[in-house]
């Protein structure tokens, strides 16, 4: 079958362990089922894997890619939740692994999951959509629904506007009744980002007009003084990644005075994926795709990925 596979790790140049071509059928062990992959979504995880990050050289080859949605050995439509691990929370398994990481991944005509980690597809939503769930909006849904503790009318704030969970964080927060703020660089994303429902948007590290209940970080170091500055006192700050780098300055001080909390979110749950796509299909809120591209064409998406030249999810299609 075709696959898009890790065959060496560079930190430097990611790119040049992408392979693209044939790999085996996977294997199946008990428990588990094969899925005929329609959709596979493109993660910053997949990056990082190439750049040797959360991946052990002795499981080099493996197939990339976390997303998926397609159709099961009895011909039912799912969704792939990416998280292999035990327990009622399996986020929280001290032995979990994504796709990609201990087993082969996405990125395939063909991937073998745990039978649990099947997610029905609500008829609503194309498989180009619910392929984008399982990382980045599952992830976002967490954020705001789980971790965040807050009612709607709340204020949020998103930093980063742009990446898939920032898009997301932006699209179900208007949809759950926030008020969401966003920042970024950019103009043109500033724009996109009213368009996609945020209320008001702000280069980053702007002041804002004033403090709010919450942000959404998942940018690190780049925006960590901006994300504590723009709290109010007993404020919370959800965290789901670092990709400007995970060691800013904590600025204790500013933590304990104002009684701020910093929260960790990571993934969701296989329960948490199914109600976030009821609540897609209920709400009508859809995810956003920067471009669709052929699984042949994956390293165009890998490249613009690691440009930071996108708005929303990158999604491969395979053949059914």
């Amino acid at each position: 079958m075709f696959a898009v596979t890790a065959t060496q790790t560079d930190p430097d140049n990611p790119l040049a362990g992408l392979t693209l071509g044939e790999r085996p059928e996977p294997e199946v062990p008990d428990g588990w089922t094969t899925v005929t992959v329609r959709a596979a979504a493109l993660n910053h995880h997949d990056l990082w894997t190439l750049r040797g990050v959360g991946i052990r050289q002795d499981r080099l080859p493996i197939v990339l890619g976390c997303d998926a949605a397609g159709v099961d050995e009895d011909g039912n439509e799912v969704i792939v939740h990416a998280v292999i691990g035990d327990g009622p929370d399996e986020t929280l398994d001290p032995k979990r692994s994504l796709l990609s990481e201990t087993y082969d991944g996405t990125f395939a005509e063909r991937v073998a999951v745990p039978r649990r980690n099947l997610v029905p597809k609500p008829a609503a939503l194309g498989f180009e959509e619910a392929a984008c769930l399982p990382t980045a909006w599952l992830t976002a849904y967490r954020m705001l629904f789980d971790k965040a503790g807050l009612e709607p009318g709340s204020t949020v704030l998103v930093q980063g506007a742009g990446g898939g969970v920032a898009t997301a964080l932006i699209a179900l927060g208007r949809a759950g009744g926030y008020r969401v703020w966003a920042t970024s660089r950019s103009e043109e994303k500033r724009a996109r980002a009213l368009d996609l429902g945020a209320d008001q948007v702000f280069e980053s590290g702007a002041r804002l007009p004033e403090r709010v209940d919450a942000v959404m970080e998942t940018v690190g170091q780049a925006t960590w003084d901006h994300s504590l500055k723009s709290l109010r006192p007993g404020g919370r700050i959800v965290v789901s990644g670092a990709t400007s780098g995970a060691v800013p300055p904590a600025d204790l001080n500013r933590v304990f005075f104002l009684q701020l909390s910093v929260v960790g979110s990571t993934m969701g749950t296989r329960d948490q994926l199914a109600r976030l796509a009821r609540f897609l299909e209920q709400t009508g809120t859809r995810p956003v795709v920067d471009r669709t591209l052929p699984l042949t064409e994956a390293r165009e998406g890998f490249a613009a990925m690691e440009k930071g030249d996108l708005f929303g999810k990158v999604v491969f299609t395979a053949g059914g």
